[in-house]
């Protein structure tokens, strides 16, 4: 269970084996990125990207596709401004909080503050009513509702975005497969034995994730030598120009479906909205997920356009891409597209890593890189 010893926070888990983690075999002078459940992360490539973009130079760097901030924060790690940027505003936030964010931490004050229901504040129920039985359970639900909203009072840009941080990380852990996607509180209540999932880990109380996902939080904030950032927008409207660019679009399989993270996360896209999330739920659906909103990215028929026109934009930097072996477009057409802005296209397998929830034991990850 997490503490407070001497005003400083603890994490409730034990505490992690730093020099087991990526990069800190070989450079143990690194800050360990904080570890995720979230679908997509590059957590486990991190010694492999890493490896194959060292010997290239470059100072400065954009994470076109920020998510987890895996990349950006190595990136970070090895003294490059880095520009870390996500359409998702959930993601966004957790781009403020590790890379943007150089030197503020939140202190055992600060979540004091944030689990305590103000007597003096009227509170909306928001997600216990319209969630209730859907993710969370109604106790779980009323907790998120105030602390939800305790966040929302929070005015130091970087300290609001670490609270957020450690609240979305809560919500995943909580989650059986770590996603929204269906609505499945039962899999969690029913008294059944299990072949997945860490039963304790969901039935952990809200409040000792939290403290212990913001304790791991601030042992990740560190000062770079270089001024970093994080937005939120369409990839190609990025603005200034960046000696080196990391792609890491949703992978379109073969069959032409992908993984659509504002579907699978809205719960915590919602939370960023909490004042507005109301109007933007979609009611058709058992698990309530926010109305849809189309990206090229996710569509097989528009994804080929989607690439030309990012490589096009970012033509005067290195490019790097992460994509699958068997994804639309192939390996060849990709090669093609890149070659029409760079004359120098290596791509480079990573033979052990499969992709979670993937039933296809033969997809790899691969990794472009073109100058």
């Amino acid at each position: 269970m997490a503490t407070e010893e001497r005003g400083e926070l603890t994490p409730m888990r034990p505490k992690r084996d730093f020099a087991q983690l990526p990069l800190l075999a070989n450079e143990p002078s690194l800050r360990p990125p904080p570890s995720t459940r979230y679908q997509g992360s590059k957590f486990k490539l991190l010694d492999w990207i890493w490896d194959n973009l060292r010997t290239l130079e470059f100072d400065t760097a954009l994470d076109g596709f920020g998510g987890t901030g895996s990349v950006a924060y190595v990136l970070k790690a090895h003294d490059k401004a880095v520009t870390y940027n996500d359409y998702l505003r959930f993601n966004h936030l957790v781009g403020i909080a590790l890379i943007e964010n150089q030197d503020t931490p939140l202190s055992a004050e600060d979540v004091s503050k944030i689990l305590s229901r103000d007597r003096n504040a009227l509170y909306d129920n928001l997600i216990a009513t319209i969630f209730d039985g859907i993710y969370f359970t109604e106790e779980e639900n009323a907790w998120l509702d105030v602390t939800c909203q305790n966040i929302l009072q929070i005015g130091d840009r970087y300290k609001n975005a670490l609270a957020y941080y450690a609240l979305f990380q809560s919500c995943i852990a909580k989650r059986p497969y770590n996603l929204f996607h269906r609505k499945n509180l039962y899999m969690r209540l029913a008294e059944v034995r299990r072949s997945f999932g860490n039963k304790a880990t969901w039935d952990t109380p809200f409040e000792d994730h939290f403290r212990g996902f913001v304790a791991e939080a601030n042992a990740s904030v560190f000062s770079s030598r270089k001024r970093c950032e994080a937005l939120c927008c369409d990839v190609v409207q990025v603005p200034g120009s960046f000696d080196l660019v990391y792609l890491d679009p949703p992978y379109v399989n073969s069959r032409g479906s992908t993984v659509d993270y504002r579907d699978f996360y809205h719960f915590l896209e919602g939370l960023v909205i909490y004042n507005d999330w109301r109007e933007e739920i979609d009611h058709s659906k058992k698990h309530l997920p926010l109305k849809a909103s189309h990206s090229r990215w996710s569509d097989p028929k528009q994804i080929r356009a989607a690439f030309a026109e990012c490589f096009e934009r970012y033509s005067e930097s290195i490019i790097v891409l992460s994509y699958g072996n068997k994804g639309i477009p192939g390996v060849e057409e990709l090669t093609k597209l890149l070659k029409r802005y760079k004359e120098h296209v290596v791509v480079i397998e990573q033979p052990d890593y499969k992709y979670v929830l993937s039933i296809d034991d033969s997809t790899k990850e691969l990794l472009f890189i073109a100058w």
